[in-house]
């Protein structure tokens, strides 16, 4: 038989208020869903707690019994209560066998909204965040009670949580348990809750957190972190916290899956006669070849430097449109020079045209326009 006491960590003369601050340390840290891995550990301290906590089970405990409620020997008729039990809710006797409701409960997970910039999506960094949710309270440690003061037994239950009610049917008077009104089922009172928390545990309070953001995220994804979330009633285990990404919007580059996209614009001298420019982008500038002749429309692709891959070290690419800036203010002499380049290029009537396919069709009707 497991030494309870040690267990939870506390001399054999321990006060009750000093085995449920035991119980509640250890409930934290070994909560499955906190720390998973160590349900064994955990279901150890709550069976410890149980009988210490207790304080008929704790005196037979100390007398060398189990204190599970099975005396020395063991043979309470246990198998005949267990199944009246678990059909009329109530012991033979009338000596109901629930126990009281734990105050301790899991905290809600918490979602909150995380605004980053696309340099941090696609690259990745730390973030702060700032969070307000429920932590235990300072005060009372997450017990409720006033400091130096402790949960009351109840008078009407006497600390099982439930009353026991006589019922008359066809078969006879039956006895089923009811949760007790006087205390909610925990079995105890608090009657002096703490200043700071109303007797709730845990407080209202605003708190600081280093994020990992990975690099790839993208706009609505949820990144998970367990044990962040709102701490529970009684100082009960934290639920988790969601983070959902949400990516501003950049004056240059847009998302487009793993790639980056964005527009450049060159004068029309630039793309005839050719050139190369600069584009400043999130690796540094990068030159951008314009060969002589080149279209307005015309995607330049740069290797590797686009988005990275969500839990890969690849990236995407960068793609970036050129389009022809045709000029809409000319002076005389500009207007002089464009005008000797058409006749020159034998563009002052200009045929329009409509795609290759197009092209070929109207030359074949003009053609046979001008047979006739």
């Amino acid at each position: 038989m497991s030494d309870h006491y040690a267990t939870l960590g506390v001399d054999r003369d321990a006060t009750p208020d000093e085995i449920k601050k035991a119980y509640r340390r250890l409930a934290r840290k070994l909560h499955p869903d906190v720390n998973p891995g160590h349900e064994a550990e955990f279901k150890e301290v709550a069976v410890a707690y149980e009988i210490l906590s207790d304080p008929n089970k704790r005196q037979t405990y100390d007398l060398g019994g189990s204190g599970s409620g099975q005396g020395f020997g063991g043979g309470d008729f246990g198998g005949f209560s267990d199944l009246f039990e678990t059909f009329f809710g109530g012991g033979m006797g009338g000596a109901g066998r629930t126990q009281p409701a734990s105050r301790q409960r899991r905290g809600k997970d918490a979602l909150i909204e995380v605004e980053i910039d696309l340099e941090t999506a696609v690259f990745g960094d730390t973030e702060t965040v700032e969070i307000v949710t429920a932590e235990v309270c300072g005060t009372c440690d997450g017990d409720g009670a006033r400091p130096g003061t402790s949960a009351e037994t109840c008078s009407l239950c006497h600390g099982t949580g439930s009353i026991q009610q006589m019922t008359r049917t066809l078969l006879g008077q039956m006895v089923t348990n009811q949760t007790c009104n006087n205390c909610g089922g925990y079995g105890t009172r608090i009657t002096d809750p703490c200043t700071s928390c109303g007797g709730d545990g845990r407080v209202r309070a605003e708190r600081s957190l280093p994020v990992r953001i990975p690099a790839g995220v993208s706009d609505g994804v949820r990144i998970k972190l367990a044990g962040q979330g709102e701490v529970g009633p009684g100082g009960g285990p934290p639920g988790d916290l969601y983070l959902e990404i949400r990516v501003i919007d950049h004056p240059v580059f847009t998302r487009d899956g793993d790639h980056l996209r964005c527009m450049l614009t060159v004068p029309m001298t630039a793309a005839a006669l050719g050139s190369a420019v600069q584009l400043e982008t999130f690796d540094g500038v990068q030159t951008i070849e314009i060969e002589p002749g080149l279209q307005s429309g015309t995607v330049k692709r740069l290797p590797g430097l686009g988005a990275t891959r969500l839990r890969h070290s690849s990236r995407g690419d960068m793609l970036v449109t050129v389009v022809v800036q045709t000029p809409n203010k000319l002076d005389a002499r500009q207007r002089e020079l464009l005008e000797q380049l058409a006749e020159a290029r034998d563009e002052v009537e200009p045929e329009a045209i409509v795609g290759e396919q197009s092209k070929s069709r109207f030359s074949r009707i003009r053609e046979r326009f001008a047979g006739r």
